[in-house]
C-alpha cells in the first residue's frame, strides 16, 4: 500500500472480525440477523457517571463503509479468504439497524448505549470502529466534564494537542472536550472543523526570542492590542513578568486606548503566584486583567487551587485532559445479545467467573426513570416487547440485591435508545455540537442528584430490571451454567 493513499476507515478492524465474517459467509444462513450491544462496565476514575460521545463520527463511518480495490487486493494477499467472499466485499454496504442513546446522554455501566441489529457479517465487522469512536470521545468528554465542574464556573480551555496520542486524538479529543463543557481549544483544526472557539497567544520562545522581556511583551501588544495576553513566567513571575506586563499595559496599550486582557502563569506555585500577581495588578489599576494558569492541571489540582483561595480566572488544561491521564482507557465492549432463528430473536448470554462480565442478554429497551421533581432516580432495562404503564406502579428488581421488592411509583420515564439507522439508511438527524453540549449541561445541572457528581464515593445510579427481564436472564444463566 502506498502510504500516501488515503486511509479507509473500513479497514480499522480486528482481523477476527473478517475471519468470523468469512465463516458466516460459508454458512447457509449467513444473512440471518444478530444483535450486538455496545456498553461499558465501570465509570472512569470511580466517578458517578460518564458521557456518551462520538455518535456523529460513528454515523459518518457507517454511511461511508465500503472496501476499495486496494483493500480487496490486500485482503486477498493474506490467503485467508475465498474469491467469492472478496467479491461480496467489493459491493459491501451496511444493511442493518442501529439504535443509540443521543450523543451527550449521561450513561452508566452495563446498559446498551448502542445496539446493532443486522446481518451477522454487517454486525461483526463494525465492532472495532464503533468502539474506537465511542471509547475515545466518551472518555475525554467525561474527563472534561469533571474538570469543568471542578473549575466552578471559571473558564477551562483545551491546550492538549501536543500531548495527544496522534493527530486524530487531538482533533476529536478537542471535540469531546467541548461536549464535556470546555470553552475553547488551542487545536486549530478542531476549531475549524467543529466551530469551537479558538484560543492561544504566545509561548516562552516568543519571550526568549527578543533582547528582553519587556520588548517581547511590547511587540506582542502592538501586534494584538485587542487581545493582549502575556506569558509572565519565562524568567521570574513576580520580579520580572508582572512588572513588565504592567509596564506594557501603561506604556504600550494605554496610549492606544487599550487594556491588558490577561496574564498567564505556566509554572511554579500557582496558588501563591496568582494571589501575589492579583495584588500587583490591582495596585496598578488593572483589576480587569484576568489571570490564566496552566501546567499539568486536572480536576484534583484545580480543586486544590480553589481551596487555597487562589486568584485564578481561567484554566488551560493539557495532557491530563486530552489523554485522560489518570485513567486513559474507557473500557467499552461490544457483545452479542441475540441471534435470529426462524424469524425470532433468541437471547444469548456471556457467562464469566467475573460476575461483572456476565452480559445482559436479548433485545431490550432502556428507560431513564424520573421522579416528580425531575431527577433521574434510576435506569430500567426491559424486554424489547414489554409494554410498561408508568401511570401505575411498575415493579422492578435491583440485580445487585434481587431479594428486595420495589416499584417505581409516581414517576415518568424516557426511552433512551432511538433509531439511528434502519435497513442501512440514516434516519436520525445529528444535533449541532452546541446542542449536544447544552444537553450535557442541562442533565448535570437539572436531572442528576448532586451526590452523583462527587469525585469521591459518588452515589451509585441504579440500573434496575423489570421482573420479566430479570427472570429471563436468570433462566439463561441457570440453563448455560450447568
Amino acid at each position: 500500500m502506498n502510504l500516501r493513499t488515503p486511509k479507509n476507515p473500513a479497514m480499522v478492524m480486528d482481523l477476527y472480525e473478517l475471519t468470523m465474517a468469512y465463516g458466516y459467509f460459508k454458512e447457509s444462513d449467513w444473512k440471518a440477523k444478530a444483535a450486538f450491544d455496545l456498553f461499558y462496565r465501570k465509570n472512569p476514575e470511580g466517578g458517578g457517571y460518564a458521557i456518551s460521545a462520538g455518535l456523529e463520527q460513528i454515523i459518518d463511518y457507517i454511511n461511508n463503509l465500503h472496501f476499495s480495490e486496494a483493500d480487496i487486493d490486500y485482503l486477498a494477499s493474506l490467503g485467508l479468504f475465498g474469491a467469492d467472499f472478496l467479491d461480496y466485499l467489493k459491493d459491501f454496504s451496511f444493511k442493518g439497524d442501529i439504535y443509540a442513546f443521543p450523543e451527550g446522554t449521561l450513561i452508566y455501566p452495563n446498559e446498551p448505549v448502542i445496539t446493532v441489529v443486522a446481518p451477522r457479517i454487517d454486525a461483526q465487522i463494525v465492532e472495532t470502529s464503533l468502539l474506537v469512536h465511542f471509547n475515545h470521545q466518551s472518555l475525554i468528554a467525561t474527563k472534561a466534564s469533571r474538570i469543568v465542574r471542578a473549575a466552578a464556573g471559571r473558564a477551562v480551555s483545551d491546550m492538549g494537542a501536543r500531548r495527544a496520542h496522534n493527530m486524530d486524538a487531538a482533533v476529536y479529543g478537542a471535540r469531546a472536550a467541548y461536549i464535556g463543557g470546555v470553552g475553547g481549544t488551542a487545536t486549530v483544526l478542531a476549531a475549524q472543523m467543529f466551530n469551537i472557539p479558538a484560543i492561544g497567544t504566545m509561548a516562552h520562545s516568543w519571550v526568549m526570542g527578543f533582547a528582553d522581556e519587556f520588548t517581547a511583551f511590547a511587540k506582542f501588544a502592538k501586534t494584538y492590542p485587542d487581545n493582549t495576553v502575556l506569558l509572565v513566567d519565562t524568567y521570574n513571575v513576580l520580579k520580572s513578568g508582572i512588572p513588565n506586563a504592567i509596564r506594557t499595559a501603561k506604556e504600550v496599550l494605554a496610549p492606544m486606548g487599550k487594556r491588558l486582557k490577561a496574564i498567564r502563569i505556566d509554572s511554579g506555585d500557582l496558588a501563591y503566584l496568582s494571589k501575589r500577581s492579583r495584588e500587583m495588578l490591582d495596585a496598578a489599576g488593572l483589576s480587569d486583567c484576568r489571570i490564566i494558569v496552566s501546567n499539568s492541571l486536572d480536576e484534583y489540582t484545580i480543586t486544590s487551587l480553589l481551596n487555597q483561595d487562589s486568584a485564578i480566572d481561567s484554566f488551560g488544561v493539557g495532557e491530563r485532559l486530552i489523554t485522560s491521564r489518570a485513567e486513559p482507557v474507557f473500557g467499552g465492549v461490544y457483545k452479542l445479545a441475540a441471534v435470529a432463528e426462524g424469524g425470532v430473536f433468541v437471547p444469548k448470554i456471556k457467562i464469566s467467573e467475573n460476575v461483572e462480565k456476565i452480559t445482559n442478554p436479548g433485545l431490550k429497551q432502556v428507560y431513564r426513570i424520573f421522579n416528580d421533581k425531575g431527577y433521574a432516580v434510576a435506569d430500567l432495562i426491559a424486554g424489547a416487547n414489554e409494554e410498561l404503564d408508568f401511570s401505575k406502579p411498575v415493579p422492578f428488581i435491583d440485580p445487585t440485591a434481587p431479594w428486595k421488592k420495589d416499584a417505581f411509583t409516581g414517576c415518568h420515564a424516557k426511552a433512551l435508545q432511538i433509531p439511528v439507522f434502519k435497513d442501512g439508511k440514516q434516519v436520525y438527524q445529528c444535533p449541532s455540537l452546541n446542542e449536544i453540549r447544552d444537553y450535557v449541561k442541562d442533565q448535570l445541572e437539572n436531572k442528576v442528584w448532586p451526590e452523583e457528581l462527587r469525585f469521591e464515593n459518588p452515589h451509585r445510579h441504579y440500573l434496575a430490571m423489570t421482573e420479566s427481564y430479570y427472570q429471563m436472564k436468570m433462566a439463561l444463566l441457570n440453563k448455560n451454567s450447568r
